[in-house]
């Protein structure tokens, strides 16, 4: 397989001018395409600056990272929105959803951005909404849903512009236990279905559900593991097919 995620000698230091603050410290590291990944890490171990960086929301300041072969160093913010829309797609534990507008609606959005035409944005609305168990809730509002609904369509919105990459930063932070279930069971079939997913969590029982477990320590790769026994659709076998 091939690298959809390459880091180089990757470091990032916050400068506030008083103080300077190592955030990753020399990070290598490599994930290939169709890899199910989780990074875990405490608060202040590096884990949401190197989420920041693989979403291209941020630049390291030494080193570098490719994205699908491509460096992002030296990109300009437009060219990073660009890629930000075409290759990655960001799932939140705050499932950043617009209240005003209809799940459906919602799930276009990307679209919108990428040109797309209105029948295409919403076929694939529809299509991506089914794929996550919402087909009937078309127009209803994020409000009228339970969080691991709304989660559900943070993910159908993620998958949009069938981008190769899915980061999903704590997306089961906000839910009970039941749907967080569900939602690693659905990033599971994705995984399954060919999607590269990497979950950042500091949940141990989230990761289980991931192939391979990635710790970090104050700014430092500390682990890099592969997970032999997965949490898997054969646990929840009912969920998958409620929800599939």
């Amino acid at each position: 397989m091939d690298d959809i995620i390459r880091l180089e000698n990757l470091v990032k230091i916050y400068d506030t001018g008083a103080v300077r603050v190592l955030g990753l410290d020399t990070i290598n590291l490599s994930i290939k395409k169709g890899e199910f990944v989780s990074i875990m890490g405490h608060s202040g171990s590096g884990k949401s600056t190197l989420m920041n960086i693989l979403g291209c929301l941020d630049r390291p300041t030494l080193g570098n990272y490719y994205l699908d072969g491509v460096s992002i160093r030296d990109m300009g913010s437009d060219e990073l929105s660009r890629i930000r829309n075409r290759k990655i797609g960001c799932v939140f534990q705050s499932f950043n959803l617009i209240s005003r507008m209809s799940i459906e609606k919602n799930v276009e959005i990307p679209m919108i951005y990428a040109r797309k035409r209105p029948a295409e944005r919403r076929n694939r609305a529809i299509e991506l909404l089914t794929k996550v168990g919402l087909r009937e809730r078309l127009w209803h509002q994020p409000n009228e849903l339970s969080g691991g609904q709304r989660q559900r369509v943070a993910i159908a919105r993620a998958l949009a512009n069938d981008p190769p990459l899915i980061l999903a930063d704590e997306p089961t932070g906000n839910l009970d236990s039941g749907a967080s279930v569900e939602i690693m069971e659905l990033f599971a079939r994705l995984h399954r279905e060919g999607a590269t997913v990497v979950v950042v969590t500091h949940e141990e029982n989230i990761a289980a559900y991931t192939r391979r477990i990635i710790t970090f320590s104050d700014g430092k790769l500390i682990s890099d593991r592969i997970n032999e026994n997965p949490t898997g659709f054969s646990e929840h076998s009912d969920l998958c097919e409620r929800i599939s």
